[in-house]
């Protein structure tokens, strides 16, 4: 697909959209949760819970890696200026950022061996396990927010923020809560 494509795509989209809608959010917008996710294509919070325009204030990042200051700047944003009030962290089966920490062993060259080091502890806590990692990676996001940010740890200790995970099963389409 080319930027062709894309153009011929939002073509379609203006044709088909909730006008009244846009318009509305053009004023601004009210999201009422944060979903930190991963960047995979396959995995598209608004499609998945059904959502639309405006509803989701959606975070992206291999890994759905809560350690970069731009990242957490985002989610801090969404809760503490536009009132949103859960914070979701979403990871998914079948991840290919968590899969390459567990090939990688803590090492990549540049930025992606970074992002590997974020993903490191969960999968040594899940004994180099995918699967397991996977859910671990979603408890360690959910504590690298709180750790890595005094108002997202402020917000939530004042009740104005609830943290959630969950995991995205990419052959099912469903969606499970983890735990802390």
């Amino acid at each position: 697909m080319d930027f062709k494509e894309l153009l011929k795509g939002n073509e379609r989209f203006v044709k088909t959209a909730d006008k009244k809608r846009i318009a509305e959010l053009s004023k601004g917008q009210k999201p009422h949760t944060i979903v930190l996710t991963c960047s995979d294509s396959r995995v598209v919070p608004e499609f998945i819970f059904g959502c639309g325009l405006g509803e989701l204030f959606v975070v992206r990042v291999a890994g759905n890696v809560a350690c970069d200051p731009d990242v957490l700047a985002s989610v801090e944003y969404a809760a503490e200026h536009l009132g949103a009030r859960d914070l979701l962290v979403l990871g998914h089966t079948g991840c290919g950022a968590v899969g390459a920490a567990c090939k990688a062993h803590g090492k990549g060259d540049g930025n992606i061996g970074e992002l590997l080091g974020h993903i490191t502890p969960a999968v040594e806590k899940a004994g180099g396990l995918e699967g397991a990692a996977v859910e671990e990676n979603v408890r360690l996001q959910m504590k690298n927010a709180l750790c890595g940010s005094d108002v997202i740890s402020h917000l939530a200790k004042e009740g104005k923020l609830k943290i959630f995970g969950a995991i995205y099963d990419i052959s099912t389409g469903k969606v499970r809560p983890v735990g802390e």
